[in-house]
């Protein structure tokens, strides 16, 4: 019996080992084995909710598996995007990210605090949309255009407000690039995201806010809001009217709300493969691309390698712009 144990050991402990390998490739194989969680870090109602939505329920007819939408709020998007960084990299957490996720970690170093997160912990997997931010006041307001804003506010400064999803978030950044290259003081209502933020513009709580075309665009078309300013390097189609800062002279005023879909890094190539092709066949879905058109909002895809390129050199801006703006507290 001695030497039968000794001779089937190495057998039996083989055969372990193949079973293990067996299980864990089929494991890898189905992936997704079950539900996908995608993390948008705003409250419902602005772009990274629009985007991601519409984008989960392509995802999920590619995948054949729920992909479900968890909004999760706060701090300037910070709250959601560190959540993504820090989850299990298994495929089953993602981000719809937009370009807020370049500044949060600048903006904590500014205040010497320890980044929530760092770009390096997410791995991009493709670009959805790139918009141009859009300056909108209410119809009510007496300003036409820029120079009406700008003068008024270097009468009043610190009088004249703006909403935003948060501080250093999208809306709040662009708004203060505005203001440091024209040279004057507004004041900062920051909410939880751009949902809330323009509700409070709607509600004539706030005096101005800046937001991608889709949001603000059929607010335009009822009359409730006017469209001043674009900080893209062209005018958007939908708004021929409506000038760039460039345009106008602010050389330096320039920001895009792009939005795109994350995983942990470290989440293995092979399942980045398969979250990459189901973004791809969701964009290519006739529902989805008829929901943008319908939001009026351009499909800008990239797949990963080009999206890295184009993250890296939009991140390089913002920091630059963060650097410049400098430290902004939060009044209490």
């Amino acid at each position: 019996m001695t030497i039968v144990k000794q001779a089937t050991t190495p057998i039996v402990a083989a055969a372990a080992v193949l079973l293990a390998a067996s299980v864990a490739f089929v494991a890898e194989d189905k992936f997704p084995s079950r539900a996908i969680t995608m993390i948008v870090p705003f409250p419902p109602g602005g772009v990274a909710d629009q985007t991601g939505r519409p984008v989960a329920a392509g995802m999920e007819k590619a995948l054949k598996q729920p992909v479900i939408v968890a909004n999760k709020p706060g701090a300037g998007g910070a709250v959601g995007m560190a959540s993504v960084a820090h989850a299990k990299p298994d495929g089953h957490t993602i981000l719809a990210g937009l370009s807020s996720i370049s500044i949060i970690p600048e903006a904590d170093k500014l205040f010497d605090r320890k980044p929530a997160y760092e770009m390096n912990q997410l791995a991009p997997i493709a670009l959805i949309t790139s918009d141009p931010t859009i300056l909108v006041v209410p119809a009510d307001k007496p300003w036409k255009t820029v120079a009406d804003l700008v003068a008024d506010a270097k009468k009043r400064p610190g009088e004249i407000s703006f909403s935003s999803s948060g501080l250093y978030g999208t809306l709040h950044m662009a708004m203060e690039m505005f203001a440091h290259g024209a040279g004057i003081k507004l004041k900062h209502v920051p909410f939880n995201g751009a949902g809330p933020a323009m509700t409070a513009l709607l509600g004539g709580h706030v005096d101005a806010l800046a937001s991608g075309p889709g949001v603000v665009i059929p607010h335009i078309k009822a009359g409730k809001l006017r469209a001043l300013g674009n900080w893209g390097d062209k005018r958007v189609t939908s708004l021929p009217d409506v000038p760039t800062f460039k345009e106008l002279g602010y050389k330096d005023v320039e920001f895009y709300i792009w939005a795109g879909i994350f995983a942990p890094a470290g989440t293995p190539e092979a399942i980045q493969k398969t979250l990459r092709e189901s973004v791809k066949a969701a964009v290519n879905d006739a529902e989805f691309k008829a929901t943008m058109e319908k939001l009026q909002t351009p499909i800008s895809y990239l797949d990963a390698p080009e999206f890295k390129k184009f993250w890296d050199k939009d991140a390089a801006m913002l920091a630059a712009a963060v650097k410049r703006v400098g430290r902004i507290e939060e009044k209490k």
